[in-house]
């Protein structure tokens, strides 16, 4: 059997003295990196010839040692499951539990986290010390490589595999697309329980050979005066819209001449990106009037990474879209009734595409339509192909594609048209089951800071009838402290549902 590209890619660097890892330890060089894997290998196999798809969990800060550890799982034969230590214990407990692992590596100061787990803990830092044997595994591309849990905003979270072959294949789709070299630095400041982080920021970058600048916030919440100040010589830097909007947020309150030190940073980097939920193009004007560049935005889920992207050159980048598919993936849009159309149903095959959901045998035959041409996967998404073949995605066809009043309505658009109005920070459109309309349409709305006597329901309804047809301004305006929302700064819908029913 020949060895994945992931891996092929991985062993390339095997005496690369070039710093692969800035993290708050201190630079890791690639050599010392891929030897530490190495030392993970032999101690997990302990003889064996192979882990053949044995889950492995990570309960790691981010930094080289999670780097090496998830390698070395790999580099055995297993599945890695990624662990956060900001989850509660009984969110890891699930995780752990659904995905059968059998081994969980930890380090000595997270090793408390993973005590009730019922599991084999190993510490990273023993593995590390200890002897790189001769490892005869040689995982292929079909093989298991990663199990990582959707985000669960719209149902318990599922555990998505990815194989060898899918993660090689995203790693060369996003260097290419997006120009990724080995004199790249990426700053790094997402989760690595989530495919944005993992997968795509994390992998793509190690794929290039790319060194990678972690921020590790430990417990104490995004710090954005911090990553501005990270950025200072990277080239790279990946991030959601809230990320952006607390960014910004911080600019603002900043004096003059670090806002100048700030300018400076930013405008230097390369590439800028913005994923996981649609970015405001108010947000992604004030990055472009700033950097000289709109965000460049695309189309990723856990189960195939990314799919579609805004192009490279940013003079192509169109706000509000996601960009074309990317190559190697096939794309069709259907209507409710399955019917080729441009407006509808997101489905996506190809080579990147995961290979199922761990113990779901239903939810794996839900989620793909198979025909004489390809496996289909059903995104959930519902999308507009715009006349040149730029997707423009409406929302999540589940909680962000509304049927009210015989009217389907986008609460995507509806939102980007309540952030117009200038006392609104946040807000989150729901459809809330009513007998007359079929789905209630409701606003959820933060304030922004010492506007709240400026956010009335009836004023914010007149400012919405100016701006969007009649049958789209929403029945019912709610004013709130906060929207409940996931590690990726997403908003989970269904428990904003529940709130107000």
């Amino acid at each position: 059997m020949a060895m994945s590209s992931l891996l092929a890619r991985w062993l390339a660097r095997v005496d690369d003295a070039r710093c692969a890892v800035a993290a708050p330890e201190g630079p890791v060089p690639w050599i010392e990196i891929v030897e530490r894997a190495d030392c993970v290998a032999s101690a997990l196999l302990a003889g064996r010839g192979s882990l053949e798809g044995e889950r492995v969990a990570l309960l790691l800060a981010p930094g080289a040692a999670i780097v090496a550890s998830l390698f070395g799982v790999l580099r055995a034969g297993g599945a890695v499951v990624m662990l956060s230590p900001g989850h509660p214990a009984r969110e890891t407990s699930y995780y752990c539990e659904d995905a059968e692992v059998s081994t969980v590596i930890t380090s000595r100061s997270l090793a408390h986290l993973a005590g009730d787990l019922r599991r084999r803990v190993a510490i990273a830092e023993d593995l590390f010390a200890g002897r790189a044997a001769s490892i005869a595994a040689v995982p292929g591309e079909g093989v298991d490589a990663l199990q990582i849990y959707t985000s669960g905003t719209t149902s318990r979270p599922k555990g998505a595999v990815l194989t060898h072959a899918n993660l090689g294949i995203q790693q060369a789709l996003l260097s290419q697309a997006w120009g990724l070299r080995q004199d790249d630095v990426l700053l790094h400041v997402l989760p690595l329980h989530h495919i944005h982080g993992l997968g795509i920021a994390l992998l793509s970058a190690l794929g290039c050979a790319a060194s990678v600048r972690f921020l590790d916030f430990a417990g104490r919440g995004f710090d954005a005066r911090a990553t501005w100040d990270a950025m200072e010589g990277a080239s790279v830097f990946m991030a959601v819209p809230s990320i952006h909007a607390r960014l910004m947020a911080a600019f603002d309150a900043a004096d003059a001449t670090t806002q100048a030190r700030w300018t400076r940073f930013a405008r230097a980097l390369r590439l800028v990106t913005s994923g996981s939920a649609p970015l405001p193009v108010s947000l992604g004007a004030r990055w472009e009037a700033l950097t000289g560049a709109y965000p460049l935005e695309r189309f990723g889920m856990t189960e195939l990474g990314v799919a579609a992207s805004n192009p490279l050159a940013s003079e192509r980048r169109r706000p509000g879209t996601v960009g074309l598919p990317l190559p190697t993936v096939q794309t069709r849009i259907v209507d409710d009734d399955g019917r080729p159309a441009d407006t509808g149903h997101l489905w996506i095959a190809g080579p990147s595409v995961f290979s199922r959901y761990h113990g779901r045998p239903e939810s794996n035959e839900d989620a793909f339509a198979l025909d004489t041409t390809a496996r289909w996967f059903k995104t959930g998404d519902t999308v507009l192909r715009e006349h040149d073949g730029y997707l423009r995605v409406l929302g999540r066809t589940s909680v962000d594609i509304l049927k009210s009043g015989g009217y389907k309505l986008s609460a995507l658009e509806i939102e980007e048209a309540i952030r117009e109005h200038p006392s609104v920070a946040e807000v989150a459109v729901v459809g809330i089951p009513d007998p007359h309309w079929g789905d209630r349409v409701v606003a959820c709305v933060v304030a922004r800071e010492g506007c709240e006597s400026d956010l009335r329901p009836d004023w914010l309804r007149g400012f919405l009838k100016e701006r969007i047809a009649a049958y789209k301004v929403p029945k019912q305006v709610v004013v709130l402290h906060e929207l409940p929302k996931n590690a990726l700064g997403k908003v989970i819908k269904p428990d904003l549902v529940k709130k107000l029913t």
